[in-house]
């Protein structure tokens, strides 16, 4: 007998989450937005324009208190280590004292994920480039080795972000249990990569998954989609991660309201998102039921 999934749960059972500034930029909102989904898990990136990690100790309390409230389980903590404000020669001193507070909220809010990745290095030559992300991500990886998190890297900006073979190089050579691949499904198409083809590459890695869907405009531009409405192949991807082994969450990162590599501040409300969390249950509602045994 194949159980029903729970509400806003993956056909496999794990929880359907959403990045909570997507929706809106004040915890209220995030949360707000997430119950009306239906859904009961949230992955947390920043509050009112404040990165997690530079919260104030004040208004993280709030934003626990807020989250215990509403019944939301936190998925994954989005970091800027390494991300596309960031560079590869900037004092590793500071990443690792944000890795050391974000442990101190992940102990808090009872998530261990958290989301980083693989810092650009615009100018630096190619070797030193790859030598410092390698140092880098060696060195926080040992740490949260010793803290208990799992840093997840993305398909993003840096130097693996858009390569299978260098996440795969990446992690063979730093060889730890603390780092995993945070797979971004909408990433490839403004990028310029077949995103089904890497994630057909790195799927035994994937513990993490966000989900978008974009499209060209016809301009040389992209405009990001609901999911499912894109070029990203979206169905193809659910159905890969599911036959590759894939039992983690699926949080929405619809790009539909808030980019925030872009700079632009939030627009749209929370409709957008919503929108979006309700087209990614019908894609999966659409999809073949996964046989997931029966253990009681």
């Amino acid at each position: 007998m194949t159980p029903e999934p729970s509400e806003g749960a993956t056909p496999w059972g794990a929880p359907l989450a959403g990045i909570g500034d997507e929706a809106a930029p004040d915890a209220r909102g995030q949360c707000a937005a997430l119950r009306q989904l239906g859904w009961h898990a949230i992955e947390l990136r920043s509050v009112d324009g404040v990165g997690l990690a530079e919260l104030p100790p004040r208004d993280f309390a709030d934003l626990a208190a807020r989250l215990h409230t509403a019944g939301l389980e936190v998925v994954c903590l989005d970091s800027t280590l390494g991300n596309w404000a960031s560079h590869a020669t900037d004092p590793l001193s500071a990443d690792l004292a944000t890795l050391e507070t974000l442990a101190q909220q992940a102990a808090v809010l009872r998530c261990r994920r958290v989301r980083v990745m693989s810092y650009p290095g615009g100018g630096l030559p190619a070797d030193r480039w790859r030598a410092l992300v390698l140092e880098r991500l060696g060195r926080l990886a040992r740490r949260a080795e010793q803290l208990g998190l799992t840093l997840l890297i993305e398909n993003c900006s840096g130097w693996a972000g858009t390569s299978a073979a260098r996440l795969n190089w990446l992690l063979d050579e730093i060889d730890s249990p603390a780092l995993a691949v945070l797979f971004d499904t909408g990433n490839g198409v403004p990028h310029g990569y077949d995103g089904l083809a890497m994630l057909e590459r790195l799927l035994p890695r994937v513990g993490h998954v966000h989900v978008k869907d974009a499209a060209h405009d016809g301009a040389g531009g992209v405009r990001y989609t609901l999911p499912g409405q894109g070029e990203a192949q979206l169905p193809a991807m659910l159905d890969l991660l599911w036959a590759g082994g894939y039992r983690g969450p699926l949080s929405i990162e619809p790009h539909l309201s808030l980019q925030p590599h872009t700079g632009g501040r939030h627009a749209g409300g929370p409709a957008p998102f919503v929108a979006a969390g309700r087209a990614l249950a019908t894609l999966l509602a659409d999809r073949p039921r996964p046989a997931v045994p029966d253990l009681r």
